[in-house]
């Protein structure tokens, strides 16, 4: 007898329905949110958001009555050849070009359109310290004085300064220190880029008188380039003397002029001559 096989097979199960997905978090929107005091954005690895430098400052002693408020900046304090350029503007607050930043963010092309900008709607003023002045009285207090200078050379004496960096100035107004005022402080990011421009620009010149350094290209810092031309051109009149690899360089080619150095950990030997009695007793 043939049975039917049909029979005693279970029946098929229904297919089960697909589980409804649920919506996938918008996760970009919330790291967006959770991160946006850090400025770093989802999905951009490596990318940070940099504010831009505010005039809030500015605004906030103007609310107080106080103007005009100038912000000073200064620029070449790391190079091994030529001055430091340091500068002061006082913006116009119904004037203020559109674009200004700490310098070091802008290309060389976009430093010299605000430059224009600002010096035609701003008050500004430069004062050069020289690498005979650095040499005299060391970088730092150079810059200090450059920067001093560019403040009393304003057209209108301000009332109060902001100055990049930790130290005061000694002004006959108030005097804020901003560390890292050029990248906060719009006052101070648009003397950053006069300072700038105008460095570069007599930097440019200085290549003119004496070829064959680089002047024009890296500005006077240690680049290998410099370094290189250092080494075989040795220290122009426009290099600072005491900075380590001009002072290297001087002694290469101008050893005469290189003062020998005691040194103070060498041992003198002390003769002591022979028969003479000495009473230890005596300093006890």
């Amino acid at each position: 007898m043939i049975r039917d096989k049909s029979a005693t097979k279970p029946a098929k199960a229904a297919p089960k329905k697909a589980a409804a997905k649920k919506p996938a978090p918008v996760k970009a929107a919330k790291a967006d949110e959770a991160k946006a005091s850090t400025g770093k954005i989802a999905g951009r690895k490596g990318i940070i958001a940099v504010a831009a430098p505010s005039f809030r400052r500015e605004r906030a002693l103007i609310k107080r009555g106080v103007w005009p408020v100038a912000g000073c900046d200064e620029a070449g304090r790391g190079p091994l050849a030529g001055p430091v350029v340091a500068a002061a503007v006082i913006l116009d607050p119904d004037r203020i070009p559109r674009g200004i930043d700490d310098s070091k963010r802008l290309t060389a092309e976009e430093r010299e359109k605000l430059f224009d900008k600002i010096c035609a709607t701003a008050q500004v003023s430069v004062a050069v310290a020289s690498p005979s002045r650095i040499d005299r009285d060391n970088i730092l207090r150079a810059s200090l004085w450059a920067l001093k200078r560019a403040v009393a050379a304003l057209p209108e004496a301000p009332r109060h300064v902001f100055v990049d960096g930790r130290d005061r100035l000694d002004t006959e107004c108030d005097c804020e220190a901003v560390i890292g005022g050029d990248g906060i402080v719009l006052s101070i990011a648009a003397a950053s880029i006069i300072a700038k421009v105008t460095r570069d620009r007599l930097m440019c010149a200085l290549a003119q008188d004496c070829p064959g350094y680089g002047f024009e290209q890296h500005k006077g810092y240690a680049v290998p380039e410099h370094l290189d031309a250092l080494d075989r051109l040795g220290p122009s009149v426009h290099h600072r003397s005491f900075f380590a690899p001009v002072v290297a360089a001087r002694a290469k080619h101008m050893p005469w002029t290189v003062e020998p150095v005691q040194d103070l950990f060498s041992v003198t030997e002390v003769q002591v001559e022979t028969g003479v009695e000495i009473d230890v007793s005596a300093n006890l």
